[in-house]
């Protein structure tokens, strides 16, 4: 009876191992070594810049947006998770696609000192055509006021992301946002 007992376990051991063992990446889904986190990230505001282009791009790990500004030192940022993305000064919800929601604040405003509009997109409400990307769902124009600019970023989930400045080829500043395709 004792070693009908034992294999019994055994087995059961066995099957919840095979069931309940993690599930290994496959070769299409690189572990990449990712360690950004999904917290707040901010950095210091300084000299205010235009807002020129807004352009993404898709990587292997991460999906990736660029803000460009005309102002050398204006890379100042605010970039955080928010259950809606919410336009500049009224505060109204902006529709935006997917489960998790990037709220994008950037020091530099989208009009010159005449009032006329630095940055033209074809569509405010999809600032990039992101059909088909692994991460990112929909990029929305939340307005622009007292001098700052936001921007959504609709994702698929909420999932770890990183925010960097460059500096640009004819002057100026690129705030890059990368947003992982996994966990």
């Amino acid at each position: 009876m004792k070693r009908l007992f034992s294999a019994v376990a055994a087995v059961a051991v066995a099957f919840s191992i095979v069931v309940f063992a993690p599930v290994a990446a496959s070769a299409a889904d690189p572990y990449c070594g990712i360690t950004w986190g999904s917290g707040l990230k901010t950095a210091g505001f300084n000299e205010a810049g235009f807002f020129r282009d807004v352009r993404g791009g898709q990587h292997e790990c991460f999906d990736r947006l660029v803000i460009d500004l005309d102002a050398p030192g204006g890379h100042g940022y605010y970039v955080k998770y928010v259950d809606e993305i919410t336009a500049d000064g009224s505060g109204h919800v902006v529709p935006t696609r997917g489960a998790g929601k990037l709220q994008i604040q950037a020091l530099g405003r989208a009009y010159d000192d005449n009032g006329q509009l630095t940055y033209h997109p074809a569509n405010w409400n999809e600032l990039v055509n992101v059909a088909g990307w692994r991460t990112f769902r929909q990029v929305v124009w939340a307005g622009t006021f007292e001098g700052d600019t936001t921007l959504g970023i609709g994702l698929r989930a909420r999932l770890p992301f990183r925010v960097f400045t460059l500096p640009r080829d004819n002057g100026g500043t690129r705030i890059v946002v990368d947003v992982a395709h996994l966990w």
